[in-house]
């Protein structure tokens, strides 16, 4: 893969990231998530919302390669996926480097003009 087509998938991976995080509901998920792994009628039993409304939101996550699900006997179990928001701080990280340097260069402009 070159990097032109690596960085596609990385930023194709951060949108679909930032897309799922982007709903209230399955950031709640993920914060209940984050105690270990729960069947779908345990979260529903944590959230505002319906089985059917928390399988929907959990399809998303899992596409968005946040969370990840095991059967165990007739349970799907889901947990974060490890790794999963890897995607996100990476990204996070870059653009606040980028702010980081662009501020310093402002900073470093100003300090070499002369004093009025």
């Amino acid at each position: 893969m070159s990097n032109h087509s690596a960085a596609r998938a990385n930023t194709a991976a951060a949108d679909r990231a930032f897309d799922a995080l982007g709903d209230p509901m399955r950031r709640e998920m993920l914060t209940v998530l984050r105690d270990g792994p729960h069947p779908v009628g345990q979260l529903a039993e944590r959230l505002p919302i319906g089985r059917p409304a928390v399988s929907k939101h959990l399809r998303v996550l899992e596409g968005a390669g946040l969370v990840e699900h095991r059967s165990e006997g007739t349970r799907n179990l889901y947990a974060l996926a490890p790794g999963g928001l890897a995607i996100v701080q990476q990204w996070l990280v870059q653009t606040w480097d980028t702010a980081l340097a662009a501020f310093a260069e402002y900073v470093d402009t100003q300090n070499r003009r002369p004093a009025p």
